[in-house]
């Protein structure tokens, strides 16, 4: 067994470090969709952030879902924050699969590219919603009653800009429609339904996401119009977004029109040997032809 994982250990690195090859070579093309999409993400939570100061807690509104789904408590509110962590996290351990594996399917960081902007666009979507009314939140932190529930005035703007990490991201109210922790399981799910290749995992993960609505309605962090708000609006702009971007490649077949690497000298020397061996014999085949 020691052998075998000597043997394995210099396949797995020189191939990380090939792929690794490609994708700095990607990303030296893309980074600017990479890091603008990044910085998007800051400005989303600086968006959410701010609209906590607006706030007001007040009785929670009607919603037909906390009558059909039991409430699970403010003790078991980590159960959804765990599946969403699952999820998030096994998406990313996914999409690095090109350096290990031998099969590939796509590129990391062209996958992250489009990732990205499915963010960005829903996130847009998301600041707009929540900024044009602000509702009651059902979350017990921002329930009447509740120190955390209303912000006092900031009394500087670096206040602001800190967003108070990471507790004004883990007790934020007022940004309500549409739920962002969808946002992100949705387009993963999607995501992963069309460049995957297990079906069995494809199957599992929207059942993962139908299990995390259901636990965010549970948990009372977010109200029923805030899910399916969220359903049919990533669902739309992953449609819409892919109309615009270009198809990524795929690698399954071994067709793609990025370049590839250099090869070895001894590579290319055995190729022209092989070039001038058949040139030759057609020469002298030709010849005997004539004669």
């Amino acid at each position: 067994m020691p052998v075998y994982v000597d043997r394995e250990a210099p396949k797995l690195w020189r191939k990380i470090c090939a792929e690794l090859t490609i994708e700095i070579s990607l990303l030296a093309e893309n980074w600017k969709s990479i890091l603008a999409g990044v910085i998007f993400q800051y400005i989303h939570g600086l968006a959410a952030h701010g609209v906590h100061y607006m706030h007001r807690p007040g009785p929670i509104l009607q919603d037909s879902g906390y009558s059909l789904v039991p409430e699970l408590g403010q003790d078991k509110g980590y159960i959804s924050e765990s599946v969403f962590t699952f999820i998030f996290s096994s998406f990313v351990l996914w999409t690095l699969q090109p350096f290990i594996f031998q099969s590939k399917r796509f590129y990391t960081v062209l996958i992250w590219c489009r990732v990205l902007a499915y963010l960005v666009v829903s996130q847009i979507l998301r600041i707009v919603s929540f900024y044009s009314t602000q509702l009651p939140g059902p979350n017990y932190h921002c329930r009447e009653g509740s120190k955390l529930a209303r912000l006092p005035r900031p009394e500087s703007a670096i206040e602001v800009l800190l967003i108070n990490f990471p507790r004004g991201i883990i007790y934020g109210c007022g940004d309500l429609i549409f739920s962002s922790h969808m946002i992100f399981t949705l387009i993963f799910v999607r995501t992963y339904h069309k460049y995957g290749t297990k079906r069995c995992v494809k199957q599992f993960a929207w059942l993962l996401a139908v299990v995390e609505s259901l636990l965010i309605i549970a948990s009372r962090k977010h109200y029923t119009v805030d899910i399916v708000v969220a359903w049919y609006t990533v669902n739309l702009v992953v449609f819409f977004v892919d109309k615009k971007l270009p198809e990524l490649p795929d690698r399954s077949n071994g067709s793609s029109s990025l370049p590839l690497l250099p090869t070895s000298t001894r590579d290319k020397d055995g190729k022209n040997k092989d070039e001038q061996q058949r040139s030759h014999n057609g020469t002298s085949s030709s010849g005997d032809a004539t004669d």
